[in-house]
């Protein structure tokens, strides 16, 4: 039984995770709350999304990933390195 109930554990786990890895950069930004602060076109307290693009090209997303993992001239986003990327990437190429 307890084998069981150890092995239904595991699969569940790989199912949450496989949900989380499945959602959209867009999907990411509305549930991290980058929306409190950021607007696709018009500028809140932080730039738009549209903003950012203009500034940013899509091989700055390293750059940028990195920073809000660290919190250097940003509020530290709670997100892993690859949700991070996906919503850096979604604000700069749209996708």
């Amino acid at each position: 039984m307890k084998k069981t109930l150890t092995a239904l554990a595991a699969v569940a786990s790989l199912a949450v995770t496989g949900a989380a890895a499945a959602a959209t950069g867009a999907e990411l930004v509305g549930a991290k709350g980058c929306g409190t602060c950021h607007a696709p076109d018009t500028k809140k307290m932080g730039p738009s999304y549209k903003d950012i693009a203009a500034k940013n090209k899509a091989d700055a997303a390293d750059k940028i990933t990195a920073n809000l993992k660290d919190g250097k001239g940003h509020p530290k986003v709670a997100a892993s390195d690859a949700e991070i990327k996906q919503m850096v990437m979604f604000m700069i190429t749209g996708k």
